[in-house]
Formats: structure tokens, sequence, C-alpha cells
């Protein structure tokens, strides 16, 4: 968690930002979720943070790198720590409930879509840097 800590307070700081004691609250309830939450579930777990800080501070901390939102097809958006801070994964999102759910591919089938994107890539020349992949469906809660 202090490298977590050390590489926000960096992020922000290269991007004009202090890292807050809000900011500091956002991360690490960020940290600790099961799954990317939404704006409603974020406050249910801090009913010490103010709306309208919320929505600023996740501005602040997407535009510098730090939080990654995740849209679906419900009112509310996802939020979850960079890629980059976490580790590399993909996304089961139902388009009945709006839930996100992370996963995992093996080493060797995340080898072979990163090269069958890769054939994609280049055939317009396209130079992709990376990848994220959604499953987008009805999750086992509401089938």
């Amino acid at each position: 968690m202090s490298d977590l800590h050390g590489l926000a307070a960096a992020r922000l700081r290269a991007d004009g930002q202090r890292y807050t004691a809000n900011r500091r609250a956002v991360l690490e309830t960020l940290a600790a979720a099961e799954r990317p939450p939404s704006i409603p579930q974020l406050l249910a777990a801090r009913p010490d943070l103010a709306a309208s800080s919320l929505y600023r501070n996740l501005a602040v901390l997407e535009r510098a790198g730090i939080v990654h939102r995740i849209v679906t097809n419900d009112e509310f958006a996802r939020f979850e720590l960079a890629e980059d801070l976490t580790g590399h994964h993909h996304h089961r999102i139902c388009t009945t409930c709006g839930a996100v759910d992370d996963f995992t591919l093996s080493t060797r089938l995340e080898a072979e879509l990163e090269r069958a994107l890769g054939r994609v890539a280049s055939r317009s020349g396209f130079k992709a840097n990376g990848h994220r992949l959604d499953l987008v469906g009805t999750c086992a809660r509401c089938s």
C-alpha cells in the first residue's frame, strides 16, 4: 500500500496536484474494494466523504492516471485503480445491473490475444500499446 501512496503522490505532483487526505481515502477504498465500485457505493463505504468532493477527486485522480473509469450501461460508472498499479486484467460487465467484475486470462491465452490484436493493429498501421477486454452480458445474479 505504501508503494501505491508513493506512486499516487508522484503522479499527482506531476499533474500539479497535491495528495490530500481525501484522495488518500478514495484510493484506500478503491484498493480494498472486491470489485470496481460506483460513486454511490464509494459514498456508502466512506460516508465521511462529501459527494461533491468525491466527484472532484475522482476526476483529478483519473486525469493523473491513478484511477480508471469503467462505463457500464446503467447510470453509474465504476472506478478502479489504474491497471499499471494493480496488474493487467479484464472485466465482466452485467448489462442488467451494471456490476463489474475483474478476471484474468491464462498467460498462454493472453499471449494469443496479444498476437491476434497485434495483427489487427498492424493491418491498419495502428501502433497498439495495450488492450482492454470487456465481456458484456448478464451476471449470474441477474440471469
